[in-house]
Order: structure tokens, then sequence, then C-alpha cells
């Protein structure tokens, strides 16, 4: 079957991130025929930010982005394009990736600025004022600890606001950003007319008006009602008065924000009719652009911090992780969790008992057996998230036919290797598990700098079950971006909601392929079950950590 697109259509897709702003284009096979980049630090390096951001030198955790930098940023970067003879007039779609939880503010009659714009002059110019504050709250400020204990407060608890919201206040979400706005700087608060996420800023850019803040993004501001999909009344009065009207809309994440503005089809010769669909945050990009679009898809990023995604039906918030709406269907939801610990926690081991030789590092885990013997570490380089635990390294032999345990300082060199890997991935399931994603998955993504490690895959495959792959384009978040707009497109042609696997007809797009070379087969018979034996004595020895040594 062939691809469901107009033979000469390309779809354009942005990823708006904390250091930079990257565009990815597709034509109507899917292939990649354009990509451009703009890094802040370099490309606009009159901000003065470090990476992308001003951290406050006083401390306290607050760190924010200029606002318009963003609007600048877009600008640049379709000139960039436009100087590669990227051809506008055929893009049907554009959708785009914001780093989440970052958050604009619009000053009172901003949206006749946007309205207006003057395709004579460049949008720096013309938005220059258009804004409360100039400097926005992203997703590494941790400086709203006093607002995340009043807004959990007055919902009932941390749980409540997460089984409503799909997370427990956490102090980069958007709704804390705005309490402290509205306590400490009520005068921006007050002259405030519209809070945009990053999503929707960028894309109100682009179709000269407010956008809709999107579902899924929007679950990453414990503000909306996560069953209901719409703003929670409970939770806008714990945050600040009048906040609905600010917020303006929610629409799904396939709906068609607008069309592009005149400014742009006549700067840049868009195509008149080119849907602008919505945008969405970066790990809801993510999800699209490793092609997870069923339940059992799990997706497991070995970077600096682990990250794992994948796609329920039956979501059970708790109080570690997240749950957002399915950002490629209408019903469903993507489920989150983050670890501190990933790589430079694999890379101290490696360093210790490896010889700072990843070659050496594989080797061990090569050479040790399944379930190492009953050897579990707890490796914590950084103060953990998941679970809560400070830094330390805690070592354990269980006898899992005797339930009986002890605790050891040291292992092995190729144990203490195996015992990272094992433990790391048996957190992963265990927590999965808890927050309701099927185990064994269907299939995992592999992605991050460690996937490239077979070694460790194969051992991923074992406690898993299931296959492992890795895909063979790293950019994730721009080209997902470019796959939702083909898909949104599609949607508002046939005047409903379809599957994104329409979308994929005629083959898998370009980059986004499971590696054959690098599927990892699943786990010998039995090795699945036995890895849940020690799971489990895993997670008991961890509640017993966590009361001992963890926060609340």
């Amino acid at each position: 079957m062939g691809r469901p697109f107009p033979e000469d259509a390309l779809f354009l897709g942005f990823d708006s991130s904390t250091q930079s702003l990257k565009a990815t284009a597709l034509d109507s096979r899917l292939a990649i025929v354009a990509s451009e980049i703009v890094h802040f630090a370099s490309d606009l390096p009159h901000y003065k930010t470090s990476d992308g951001v001003y951290r406050d030198p006083s401390g306290g955790g607050r760190i924010v982005s200029p606002t318009l930098m963003w609007v600048e940023a877009l600008e640049l970067l379709l000139e960039k394009l436009r100087r590669e003879n990227f051809e506008f007039s055929r893009v049907v779609a554009v959708s785009g990736s914001g780093q989440q939880h970052g958050s604009v503010y619009w000053k009172k009659a901003s949206s006749a600025s946007l309205a207006s714009l003057d395709p004579q002059s460049g949008l720096l110019l013309q938005l220059s004022e258009a804004f409360s504050t100039k400097e926005s709250p992203i997703w590494m400020d941790s400086s709203t600890t006093s607002q995340c204990r009043e807004i959990e407060k007055a919902v009932g608890g941390a749980l409540e606001v997460s089984t409503l919201t799909g997370s427990r206040a956490y102090e980069r979400f958007t709704g804390p950003q705005i309490r402290k706005i509205f306590e400490t700087q009520q005068d921006v608060y007050d002259d405030t007319e519209r809070i945009s996420l990053v999503s929707s800023f960028m894309a109100s850019l682009l179709i000269g008006g407010y956008a809709p803040i999107d579902e899924t993004d929007g679950a990453g501001m414990n503000l909306m009602d996560l069953k209901e999909r719409a703003w929670s009344k409970i939770a806008l009065e714990a945050t600040a008065p009048g906040l609905e009207e600010k917020l303006g809309k929610l629409a799904p994440a396939h709906a068609v924000a607008g069309v592009i503005s005149p400014y742009f089809a006549e700067r840049f010769h868009f195509k008149k009719s080119c849907l602008v669909i919505q945008w969405s945050g970066d790990n809801p990009n993510s999800l699209a652009g490793l092609t997870l679009n069923s339940p059992g898809d799990l997706a497991i990023s070995l970077g600096t911090s682990d990250t794992i995604f994948g796609i329920t039906d039956h979501p059970q918030p708790r109080l570690e992780g997240h749950v957002f709406p399915n950002p490629v269907d209408s019903s469903g939801y993507m489920v989150m969790l983050c670890y501190k610990n990933g790589s430079l926690t694999r890379e101290d081991i490696r360093n210790q008992f490896a010889g700072g030789s990843w070659d050496v590092f594989s080797e061990y885990l090569e050479e040790t057996p399944a379930l190492n013997g009953g050897k579990l570490g707890f490796y914590y380089k950084e103060h953990e998230i998941l679970p809560p635990l400070p830094v330390g390294y805690h070592r354990y032999t269980v006898d899992v036919d005797s339930a009986t345990e002890r605790e050891v300082d040291r292992f092995d060199a190729p144990s203490e290797v195996r015992a990272i890997v094992e433990g790391q991935l048996l957190s992963i399931r265990a927590h999965s598990e808890r927050f309701g994603l099927p185990v064994p998955p269907r299939r995992i993504v592999a992605t991050g700098g460690a996937s490239a490690n077979r070694s460790i895959l194969r051992v991923m495959a074992a406690v898993f079950g299931c296959a492992v792959y890795t895909v063979q384009r790293p950019d994730s978040a721009s080209l997902g971006a470019a796959l939702r707009a083909a898909h949104g497109w599609l949607c508002e042609e046939e005047g409903r909601f379809v599957p994104i696997s329409r979308v994929y007809e005629g083959g898998g797009p370009e980059g986004t392929a499971l590696s054959p070379k690098l599927a990892v087969p699943a786990g010998e018979d039995g090795a699945f079950g036995a890895y849940g034996e020690l799971m489990r004595r895993r997670m008991e020895i961890e509640r017993r950590l966590v009361e001992k040594l963890g926060r609340q």
C-alpha cells in the first residue's frame, strides 16, 4: 500500500530544546530531505546565556531563558533553511516539540501584535514589548519547593495531586512556577493576558494568534485533570486566581492549531493553506519519533540520565514518575520515569572495576551469569529521584530460595559490572510494572549513548523478556514533530482521528527503522521469571533503604 500523502508534499518538524532550535523536513515517503539547527550560545551570543539559560548567581535554584531568544531563533532557523534553497511552498503541515515545563507570559493586548505582524520587518522588533516578563522559567528551575507544598496541601496531598494531574507537584512544573510569579511578582501576573508553554508559544508565533496548549504537554503543568483532559478547578484555585482565562483552551495533540500566518506565507513563501498542527512536549515527540504507537511499546533511553517511556491504557499514577495523554492517539496514556543515575554512574563503575575500558566492562558483563549469583547492587552517584535515595553504593548477596540476604562491602570486578547493569534494569522493570506498563513489553526501543553496547542490550532483553532494538537516528524529537505534522494533516484531511500507523503505510520513516543488526532476541526460557523473583527481593531491599535513608 502506498503513502497517503500528495507526491510533492513536505512536512516540517521543529524541536525547541534548552540549548538549540532544530528543524527536520520529511517528504511524502517520509525520507529526510532537510535539517538545520540554531545553537543558542554560538548563533545568538548577544543573549549571553550559558547553554541557553541564565542561572541566578545568588543560588536558590532559579533558572530561566530569555523569551526573545526563542523568537529570534525561529526566524534565524528559517533563514538558514532558505539559504539551503528549502522549498517552503511545498510544506503542507508543520508541528513542533518544545522543552517541557517552560512557560511564556504574554502582556495584555499582545494578541493584536501577533495578528498584525508586518512581513517587511523582523519578528524580534515587532514582539520586543509583547511579554509581561522577558524571562521564561524552564524545566531546570528548582526554586518553587514552597509553592509545590502549598499546592499539594490545598489539593489534598501529593498522591491526590498525582492521581488528579498525572504527577505530584514538581518544582519544574508550570503550575508551581505560575504560583511563584503570582506570589512574588503580582504586577507581572496581573499584566499577563495569556500564559503559554514553550510548545504553544512557538505555535502561536506561526499562526499569528494564541495557540491552545495541547493535552499531552498540558499534563506537565499540575493543572490538568488527566482523566477529563480539562483544566482542574481545584488545581487552578490552588495555584492562582483567574488562571483559567490566562491559560486558554486545551486541544488534542493531533489537532490543527491554525494555518500559517500571512507573515510567514509572505516572508518565506509558505503555502497559505499550510496547517500548523499542535506543538507538544519534547518527550511526547520523542515517543512519536521512535514510532511507539501501541500498548506494550517501551522506550529506554540510556544517557546521562536514564529515561523510560511507554504506552498503556491503564496508568496507575504514583508519587514517582509521570502520566501524560498519548500524543499519537485519541485515547490511552504515555508513562514516563526518570533516573538521575544513568551513564555517569555506569562510567564510575567502569573506571573503578574495568580499568576505564568499555571493552573490559562488556567482557565482564558477558562472562558473568544471569542473576549474578544473587549479587544485587544499588548505585547512586547522584541523589536519585527514583527511588528517592541519597548518594551511596549498597551491595547485597541474596538467596531467593531461602529469602535471606546479607550486606557486603564489595563484589569481585565482573560481578560489580553485572550488578550495576542488572540493578538499573531491574529497577526500571519494577517501577514500570507499578506504573501500569505491561511487562514483558511487546518490544523495547533503546536509545542514548549506552544503547550502542550490545552486552547491555542482551541483559535488557533477558530482564524484560522481549526483543530490544535500536534506531538509526538519535534526534527523535524534531523527527517526531515532522511525523506528527504528517499525522495531523492526515487526520484533518479525513475529518476524523486516524491511527498514526496510517502514516507508516509503505514502511517506517527514514532514521526510525528498527536496526536488524542490533536487534537482540528475547532472553533464554526461564530467565524472565527468575529475574522477576530477584526483582521482588530488590524492591523489598529498596523499600527498607528508602525508610532508612530516603526523603519522602
